[in-house]
């Protein structure tokens, strides 16, 4: 078996992950030789395809599942893809803009949604209120033969959908658009990773050997099953989560319609895209499944799977604690329902009504070939389910597992990693230029301790 020159970094996965960082490596790091395996023979298949996420770049300002602490965090590094986005000139051909807005339905949620709205304006100052008479005019689907009140926080002109596969096809070829050594390997599979004797690692895939001085994975559930390979992670396990969608037979709504969140329940509520995919054809979705795959729509590899469960006491408790919760338990089965043909539509259809009353079961069509697969991680031994980004950082060696809005986070992730990577390997990252194209100043970014000076 050959084995090929050393390589400075190599990257494991082909998503929108795995790419930003290829990107951010080559245009500002001092690394001179980067490669990528991606084991499908084009960059993101799987869940940076359009067709697998609902394209949103969650900003944090409609998504009202997320604490004002998050939401700072996600407002930070959104505003990465929006500044590569308009910087590197692809508005209308990457990065849309399109209206948004986070609707509330009856007196409870709309006097919620002012509260946040009066918590989160100092955050979002774009950030406006819509009444009933302005919702009909800008999308009167919302309002017809609608009974209850509604209003909506939302805003105008802003970058709100994303096709990350054209995103990750972007990142790649500006990476190899540098004078440095970047090799892209398609339709190559890693097999395993390991160090060896001189301190560096060994990259074995299903043609060949390479040599790196640092790994980075980003390969979603498989990142952890890579962790654990290698002594790393034990304490966790994978909660494959699968999510579907349902098409309008035409275009209903312009805008991006998100609706109020259950505080209950751990994963978004509904909500309507304009799909880039379909002309903009309303898309309704996710739900939100367990589904025993690591890919959707891919050979299911029962060793993989098995392996990512890590089922035992621990990893039981928490499926033990999330049933147990009545609320959470319906939200289970009516998500299963949804997918059973015939049926699913009736079940779905009523909590699409939400967002527009006048629809019709036979309005819609399952979204066939859509959705993805959200590996959500569970931590042993806090015996809970995390819903953010995991990472298992050893110096020269990384592995990212990056539930939503991973995509969006990406090019946030890239910069620290790649300072992670430069640190160990003693090399430079050109913050200046990088804070130039990509980052932003925190100009209008209250932090807790602002908020509380300000009431007082």
């Amino acid at each position: 078996m050959i084995i090929n020159k050393l390589f400075d970094t190599a990257i494991v996965g082909g998503g929108v992950a795995g790419t930003a960082l290829l990107f951010t490596l080559a245009r500002y790091a001092d690394v001179e030789n980067l490669i990528l395996f991606e084991k499908y023979d084009e960059v993101s298949q799987l869940n940076s395809n359009p067709k697998a996420n609902s394209q949103t770049l969650h900003v944090g300002d409609i998504e009202s599942n997320y604490s004002y602490e998050k939401a700072v965090h996600v407002k930070k590094a959104s505003s990465m893809i929006a500044n590569y986005i308009q910087n590197f000139n692809e508005v209308d051909k990457i990065g849309f803009r399109k209206d948004k807005m986070l609707l509330a339905v009856g007196e409870e949620e709309i006097q919620a949604l002012k509260e946040r709205y009066n918590e989160f304006k100092m955050l979002y100052p774009y950030l406006e209120l819509w009444d009933e008479v302005t919702l009909a005019k800008m999308e009167p689907k919302l309002t017809e033969g609608r009974t209850e009140p509604i209003m909506a926080m939302g805003t105008k002109g802003q970058i709100t959908t994303v096709d990350y596969k054209k995103l990750s096809e972007s990142f790649v070829q500006q990476a190899l658009d540098t004078n440095k050594n970047v090799q892209m390997r398609y339709n190559e599979e890693v097999t395993k990773i390991e160090k060896n004797s001189d301190g560096y690692y060994t990259i074995t895939t299903d043609t060949t050997e390479f040599q790196a001085k640092s790994v980075v994975v980003n390969a979603g559930a498989y990142s952890l099953l890579f962790a654990q390979s290698m002594g790393y992670g034990k304490e966790y396990a994978i909660l494959p989560i699968g999510g579907s969608f349902f098409f309008t037979k035409e275009k209903l709504l312009e805008s991006k319609v998100y609706t109020m969140q259950n505080p209950k329940l751990p994963f978004a509520a509904i909500h309507a895209d304009p799909d880039c995919t379909q002309e903009w054809n309303t898309r309704f979705g996710p739900t939100a499944f367990a589904l025993p795959k690591l890919e959707r729509y891919h050979a299911l590899h029962l060793k993989d799977l098995i392996s990512a469960l890590n089922i035992d006491s621990d990893v039981t408790k928490v499926y033990m604690s999330l049933f147990k919760d009545p609320t959470i338990r319906r939200y289970i089965l009516k998500n299963v329902l949804e997918e059973i043909p015939l049926v699913g539509k009736e079940v779905f259809i009523r909590d699409a009504k939400k967002i527009i009353p006048s629809l019709k079961v036979q309005d819609l069509t399952f979204a066939q070939g859509y959705g993805g697969m959200r590996p959500q991680i569970i931590d042993k031994q806090k015996h809970q389910l995390m819903l953010g980004e995991v990472k298992i950082s050893k110096s020269s060696l990384i592995f990212n597992m990056t539930p939503s809005p991973g995509a969006t986070n990406s090019l946030s992730i890239a910069r620290d990693d790649a300072k992670d990577i430069c640190t160990a390997l003693g090399l430079r990252f050109h913050e200046a230029k990088h804070q130039k194209e990509i980052q932003i100043l925190d100009e209008g970014i209250a932090s807790p301790l602002d908020r509380m000076k300000e009431v007082v």
